[in-house]
Formats: C-alpha cells, sequence, structure tokens
C-alpha cells in the first residue's frame, strides 16, 4: 500500500518526536511492504515567523489531500505575548476545523510497570483503560461572538460557549459506537447544574443512549468527573465531554499514565484524512536536548494506522514493542529513566523488528 502522509512537527520539541515516528513508521513500512510518502510543512509559531501566518492556505492544502496528518506540538514563550493578534494555537484550530475533524480521541491505559511513576496512589491504577472523548469542533473556541472591547473606559472580553445539537449528537453517538467492544459503558461530562448547552448536551445523551440498551450511560459534571478520574479512574470506560472539559480532563488523565510524554490522540471527521498528534505541548525548556519521550508520538501512529490507514496488524505491532520496551524497563527521563528520545525509540525499533 502507498500512502501519503503530512507531517506538521511544529514548534519545541515536536520536530524531534516527529523525526522519531517517523523512524519507526519506515521499519513498519519495511516490514509490512509499505511506501510511505511524507510531506513536512510548517505549523504554529514556526509558520508565523516563516509566512506570518500559524496556518498557511498551502498547508492547509497539502493536510487535506493527505492519508493522514502526524503533527508534532505548537506554541510556546517566543509567541505568548497575550496581545498579539496572531498566536501558534489559532493554526491548530484552524487545522482542525479545516480537515473537518470533530472527535478527538485520547486513549489512557496505565502500563504495569510504571504505575509508581504517577502522583496517583499505586493502588488505584491498576488496570486503567479508558478513552477520553472530545468534541473539537464547538464549544467557547469556536463560539462567536469573541472579541475584547472597551466600553465606558473598561475593557470588556467575550467568548461564547455555543452548541448545535447535531454537533453534540455525532460525539455522542461515536462515544457509545467505541463503549461497544469495551466494557459497555459511557460516562458523559456536563455542567448541566448551570450551562444551557451542557442541559441540551445531557438531554441529546439520554436520546442517543436510548438506542443502545446494553451501553450503561451516567452523567456526571465536570467537576465531580475531575475528582473521579483520581480518586477512582478505574470505573471509566469511555468518557464522553464538549470542547473545553476535554482539553482540561485529558491533561489530567495523562498523570495517571505517568507522563503527558506517554499519550498519543486521534481526531478524526466524517471523511478525509485524521489528525494524529501526542497531548503533550511544545515544552520549550527541553527542547533541542534529546530528553523529549516519543513514546506519545509513535503510539499516535499507531492510532493512524488504525483509523486512517486501516493497517490494524501494523498499529498492534507498534503497540506492542512500545509495551514489551517499557515492561524490560526502557524508559526516558520523565518517567525517572535514562534514555533519551533516540534511545528510546531504538528500543522500540528494534522489539518491532524481533
Amino acid at each position: 500500500m502507498n500512502f501519503t502522509i503530512t507531517l506538521t512537527p511544529g514548534d519545541g520539541i515536536g520536530p524531534e518526536v516527529v523525526r522519531q515516528a517517523v523512524r519507526v513508521l519506515d521499519v513498519i513500512a519495511a516490514k509490512f511492504n509499505h511506501t510511505f510518502t511524507y510531506r513536512e510543512r510548517l505549523l504554529g509559531g514556526c509558520s508565523i515567523d516563516q509566512f506570518g501566518a500559524a496556518l498557511t492556505d498551502e498547508t492547509l492544502a497539502d493536510c487535506q489531500s493527505a492519508d493522514a496528518v502526524l503533527l508534532g506540538a505548537v506554541g510556546g514563550p517566543k509567541w505568548d505575548d497575550p496581545q498579539a493578534k496572531v498566536r501558534p494555537e489559532q493554526g491548530l484550530l484552524a487545522l482542525r476545523k479545516g480537515l473537518g475533524v470533530f472527535a478527538n480521541l485520547r486513549p489512557v491505559k496505565v502500563h504495569p510497570a510504571l504505575v509508581n511513576a504517577s502522583p496517583v496512589r499505586a493502588e488505584r491504577l491498576h488496570g486503567v483503560d479508558m478513552i477520553v472523548v472530545r468534541e473539537l469542533t464547538g464549544g467557547l473556541y469556536f463560539g462567536q461572538p469573541k472579541e475584547r472591547r472597551m466600553i465606558d473606559g473598561k475593557e470588556r472580553a467575550v467568548d461564547t460557549l455555543e452548541y448545535w445539537d447535531y454537533e453534540i449528537h455525532r460525539i455522542i453517538e461515536l462515544a457509545f459506537q467505541l463503549a461497544l467492544p469495551r466494557k459497555k459503558k459511557v460516562s458523559s461530562v456536563d455542567k448541566a447544574n448551570v450551562l444551557e448547552s451542557s442541559r441540551l448536551w445531557r438531554q441529546i445523551a439520554i436520546e442517543v443512549g436510548k438506542k443502545y440498551p446494553t451501553v450503561t450511560l451516567e452523567h456526571m459534571l465536570v467537576d465531580t468527573a475531575a475528582m473521579r478520574l483520581v480518586a477512582s479512574p478505574t470505573n471509566v470506560d469511555v468518557m464522553v465531554t464538549e470542547n473545553m472539559f476535554g482539553d482540561i480532563l485529558t491533561d489530567e488523565a495523562s498523570v495517571l499514565a505517568g507522563s503527558m510524554g506517554m499519550l498519543p490522540s486521534a481526531s478524526l471527521g466524517a471523511s478525509g484524512p485524521g489528525l494524529y498528534e501526542p497531548i503533550h505541548g511544545s515544552a520549550p525548556d527541553i527542547a533541542g536536548k534529546g530528553i523529549a519521550n516519543p513514546v506519545g508520538t509513535i503510539l499516535s501512529c499507531a492510532l493512524m494506522l488504525r483509523y486512517s490507514l486501516k493497517c490494524e496488524k501494523e498499529a498492534a505491532a507498534i503497540e506492542t514493542a512500545v509495551e514489551r520496551a517499557i515492561s524490560a524497563g526502557c524508559l526516558t527521563k520523565d518517567l525517572n529513566g535514562k534514555l533519551g528520545s533516540a534511545q528510546m525509540t531504538d528500543e522500540i525499533i528494534a522489539r518491532l523488528r524481533g
């Protein structure tokens, strides 16, 4: 099979972890007789520096015409001026919108060898295996009006939390479909005691749930969900929520796995290429040191193979190689190990070839 993959390494450690992930993909290509054609493009702060825009029309077109997109990370202190009209994160949001991806899947699975790497007590982590499904196209990040305005000498900022029924329906539907082959439980997270958008969310979750009588649906306020993720994470199977809640909760969930560097994500739409990226940020404090954990990006490639390229055996091969490497004690510095980015990738590749 021949596949075209657009690479958008981005800023900070993004280029470093994407470089390691491509090494793994090259081994997959050789082992399973595929051809991966890579197109590398700028996104985020580096694109602002080069073109004055966080995402150019040309880069978006190359992403839209690919079979899949692999992203590193965007942002950093260089572009953090709150007065700036162009910010790296605008490129990421525009890319998600341009690709039509509406669902971000973030699997959180705690490896037995890493239960002591998390600040959460080890006895609460055994058996943690969940998927957080985050809506990507609505909510505060995209709602209008969005503005800052001077009124009577005082500055006022407005963001709008807006959702259409169809946006909620499709993400809830996906959550139930994902729950069917798993533990058949969906935790729908909202703030229905305060927000009108959340009351619509809960109403639609109940309606969709009636179509899946074998799946248990529970409603959870977002503050309760934040507590449950650390107090009883094994009770969560598929958690589905809106854009900003999901953004926050998935970062919280990352501590269960021991490090944000461990977790992959897949952003999917009804059609077209998916967008795959680790959940961590650009980590400018360690950029260029060769110590960034590449596992989240490598596992994002496994999700890419599974969901966009329909290569299940190849995806499973990567996941197994990662598990075997970690079981053998191969750990990066963020997990109190000694391996750098390239060394960790070497260990995964060795087990992929073995």
